[in-house]
């Protein structure tokens, strides 16, 4: 019975119009042995030979066809889960500014290494961000530019991110996985195999989903890497001179501690505020403003 539903599925699969053409065979079989002449007026010749070649039809000894499993048949056609989704459209696609973005941050990174690069961008975003250091303490500073980062990451997250494109890829691999796991606890091998097949084309189609997810962060490293190397620039890069007079921080737990000293192994204390404040700022803009950045 197994093997009939699955021989049914994969004709669907394969052309969605064998399924009318199925349902008609089934009808006239219902009555009695069914011939080429019987069916002639609904379906193709080419239908009418698959049904034959994949074995959905037998001959009944020389007086025409009869369905295999006539049971199995209707309970394929009936099983609205049948067919395993196909993926799905991809409705966006990256712009030249995306592809511009991408290289302008990846060109970015390079401040991390090179004071070449560093110290003219951060002594540029200085101009704009400096004067917040004579106003405000170091560590309101870096909770405002995490206030910032975080809600433009949201609206480019919110603007740039498909996310019922991306629901489509989540939902296309959990049907395949509910269809292998119906297959598996049946034991249809043959069906299984070709499963596992579908599930590997699917993880290649899911490339598209990884593009959906990495169009804003591109945006999101170009914004968030200067901000970033001018934080480095004032607290002092490796151990170089501060750019400013930065006072000791007060951290829970552990007390007093300076900006550049080591507060979770390697990692800055100042890094350590400003992924603290990110997220926590992140989350809030995220309920004030009802914007949803994951699939639902």
């Amino acid at each position: 019975m197994a093997r009939t539903a699955s021989k049914v599925q994969e004709l669907v699969r394969e052309d969605p119009e064998m399924e009318s053409a199925i349902e008609y065979v089934l009808e006239r079989a219902d009555e009695e042995t069914v011939s080429w002449g019987d069916v002639s007026d609904e379906l193709t010749s080419g239908q009418w030979g698959r049904l034959i070649e994949k074995g959905v039809l037998v001959d009944s000894d020389g007086e025409g066809f009869d369905l295999e499993n006539p049971d199995a048949v209707r309970e394929a056609l009936e099983d609205d889960d049948l067919e395993i989704p196909d993926a799905p459209d991809e409705g966006s696609s990256w712009t030249k500014w995306d592809k511009l973005a991408a290289v302008g941050s990846v060109s970015m990174f390079a401040g991390y290494t090179f004071s070449s690069v560093r110290d003219p961008l951060a002594s540029t975003l200085d101009i704009l961000l400096g004067p917040l250091l004579d106003l405000l303490p170091f560590f309101a500073v870096v909770m405002v530019l995490a206030l910032f980062t975080g809600l433009y990451s949201t609206l480019l997250q919110a603007n740039l991110m498909d996310m019922e494109l991306m629901g489509e890829y989540q939902q296309r691999m959990k049907d395949i996985q509910d269809k292998r796991k119906e297959a598996k606890e049946r034991g249809d091998d043959e069906e299984l195999e070709r499963i596992q097949d579908e599930q590997m084309e699917a993880m290649a189609d899911n490339m598209g989903m990884f593009k959906e997810q990495f169009r804003p962060m591109v945006w999101i490293m170009l914004l968030t890497i200067p901000v970033f190397l001018w934080m480095y620039w004032i607290v002092g890069f490796r151990g170089s001179q501060a750019h400013a007079n930065l006072a000791t921080m007060v951290m829970p737990i552990v007390g007093p501690v300076e900006w550049t000293d080591g507060f979770v192994g390697p990692i800055q204390a100042w890094i350590v505020w400003y992924f603290v404040c990110s997220m926590c700022f992140t989350q809030v803009i995220r309920k004030a403003l009802n914007i949803q950045t994951t699939p639902t």
